[in-house]
């Protein structure tokens, strides 16, 4: 079976790990820095754009490169990604949990303080979790920017949440 973001629109392991975008596991340790999982060369610079303290460059190929030293994993680059690959990852958190924030573009959205099903790439659920921030804006163009707080050893997989599956 193929593998990868043009066969399974999820992008495999070895994409990830050739990505500019994906800061060093020193770094993610050090607190909240954004994860760009835009691997497709793809001619847009919205994140780009939208980073106050010039952390992300279109690099050639047309990818996201990101500065890790110079990110301070604000977020503000996460709505304003229209393909929905920014993520940003505090291992600092606490001892034993990470903060994954991510862009949210259903309804209901969560409420803070709820448990979540945390869910991976694939949408399969890997853990659970628990909403610590929704947040919205005119500016963010739809997209909600949730936090979940989730196990440590899970926060490089999670990348959104599940509320729940459906009975019928």
């Amino acid at each position: 079976m193929s593998e990868g973001i043009i066969f399974t629109g999820v992008p495999s392991k070895e994409e990830l790990k050739k990505a500019p975008g994906i800061p060093s596991k020193e770094r993610m340790m050090k607190g909240p820095v954004a994860v760009i999982e835009c691997i497709q060369e793809i001619p847009c610079n919205p994140c780009e754009a939208a980073c106050p303290f010039e952390a992300i460059k279109i690099t050639s190929p047309h990818v996201p490169y990101l500065d890790e030293e110079k990110c301070v994993g604000c977020g503000s680059c996460i709505p304003a990604c229209p393909g929905l690959a920014i993520f940003v990852v505090n291992m600092a958190y606490s001892d034993s949990k990470a903060l994954v924030s991510f862009p949210y573009e259903f309804l209901p959205l969560p409420e803070v303080g709820s448990e979540v099903e945390a869910v991976d790439r694939e949408g399969k659920v890997v853990a659970n979790g628990k909403v610590v921030s929704v947040k919205s804006s005119e500016k963010y163009n739809k997209t909600v920017v949730v936090t979940i707080s989730v196990p440590k050893e899970f926060a490089e997989e999670v990348r959104g949440i599940s509320l729940g599956r459906s009975k019928t």
